[in-house]
């Protein structure tokens, strides 16, 4: 269990679309099953599962869970705006601010959620209603009416969902395990038994800030802020915590990593191996993406909707896979960007039939092409 925690801590693990960390810790922890991360996730619950960098879905420890709630929490409502990026238009219409709009949810959701798992889409309809009885009747009007959202969706639901995202960031809703096609949110006092512990601020943000350096450096304040979620310019909360701690080096550029980290970066073993990522990995998460693809095969690796797994070789991306189920028969069709060796093959078939018992397959197909 320590490897797959240590795994998940390192930067946290994406799990959209949902089951893909199950396939990113299984890349990262020999041996994992869908059985030792649900036990982690529901029985032990040392795996939490919440809304986290760029307002997505990550698992991380629960040990670590200051470090990437509090931690990721920008300190200004220009930055949380641009972290739940979206719901500027609807705040304007109402003139309403985001800190008033958390507010209120946060004021209501205790009242709906406890004892309860709710989806975001029962539980935003519920806290909306509850809100919209406390609004002068101007806003109460425009929080009622359809928004851009979603169809027939009221624009105050709407609202409501981005403030439960910053919830989440202030430790008050987590995720369960998912049931069927939902998963359902839960309040984090009742989920794990206790509170997450209330920790300074900036104690979490500089923490947040080396483990990403520790995994993506050399790196800079703009692709840091890509990672979390926030503008280039509202780095400093984080960055201005940990600059003795830094070293300037020249990577394509100028970039900085941890001082402590330079002897590794300077005698890092050879990458060996090949690995199927699944879509949006932590690696994959790199801002510095012409350090692992070839810039012509971005738009093959990094697509806006439908993003497909990554085939890592020798520690670059080598190429992207899919795969199509019919029954309990899966097909993993892997394009390459140039010829594999056929030991890598061998491997991967390896590999594929691994992904086939996560995802609940009993037989797999590999196919394979090129660009």
């Amino acid at each position: 269990m320590g490897g797959l925690l240590d795994a998940a801590g390192r930067c946290g693990i994406q799990n959209s679309p949902p089951g893909s960390a199950l396939l990113a810790l299984h890349a990262r922890v020999q041996n994992l099953t869908q059985e030792q991360v649900a036990d982690a996730v529901a029985e032990e619950k040392s795996l939490l599962q919440t809304w986290c960098m760029r307002g997505s879905p990550f698992y991380f420890p629960a040990s670590d869970a200051p470090v990437f709630t509090t931690g990721v929490l920008p300190p200004t409502e220009e930055a949380m705006r641009h972290l739940v990026s979206g719901v500027e238009q609807a705040l304007d219409k109402l003139k309403m601010s985001l800190p008033e709009a958390v507010q209120l949810t946060g004021a209501e959701i205790g009242n709906v959620l406890s004892g309860r798992r709710l989806a975001i889409g029962e539980l935003g309809a519920e806290i909306a209603t509850r809100i919209a009885r406390r609004l002068p009747k101007r806003q109460r009007d425009i929080w009622e009416e359809t928004g851009p959202y979603a169809p027939g969706q009221p624009l105050g639901e709407g609202v409501v969902h981005f403030c439960v995202r910053i919830l989440a960031l202030q430790r008050v809703v987590c995720f369960a395990p998912r049931a069927g096609n939902k998963t359902p949110c839960v309040l984090v006092d009742e989920w794990l038994g206790r509170p997450i512990p209330d920790i300074d601020p900036q104690l979490a943000r500089a923490e947040l800030l080396r483990r990403y350096l520790r995994c993506y450096g050399p790196s800079t304040r703009g692709d840091f802020a890509a990672w979390a979620g926030i503008h280039a310019g509202d780095t400093d909360p984080w960055w201005s915590l940990v600059g003795a701690e830094l070293t300037r080096v020249e990577f394509g550029g100028t970039s900085w990593i941890l001082t402590e980290d330079l002897d590794a970066l300077r005698s890092a073993p050879t990458p060996k191996g090949v690995r199927l990522l699944p879509p949006h990995d932590p690696y994959t998460q790199m801002r510095d993406r012409e350090t692992i693809v070839d810039r012509k095969y971005h738009r093959e690796v990094w697509q806006t909707v439908g993003e497909p797994g990554t085939l890592l070789a020798a520690g670059r991306i080598a190429g992207t896979w899919r795969t199509r189920k019919s029954g309990r028969k899966l097909t993993i069709t892997i394009k390459t960007f140039a010829s594999l060796p056929d030991r890598d093959k061998k491997s991967l078939q390896g590999e594929a039939e691994q992904v086939v018992l996560l995802r609940g397959a009993s037989s797999v197909d590999v196919e394979f092409d090129t660009y």
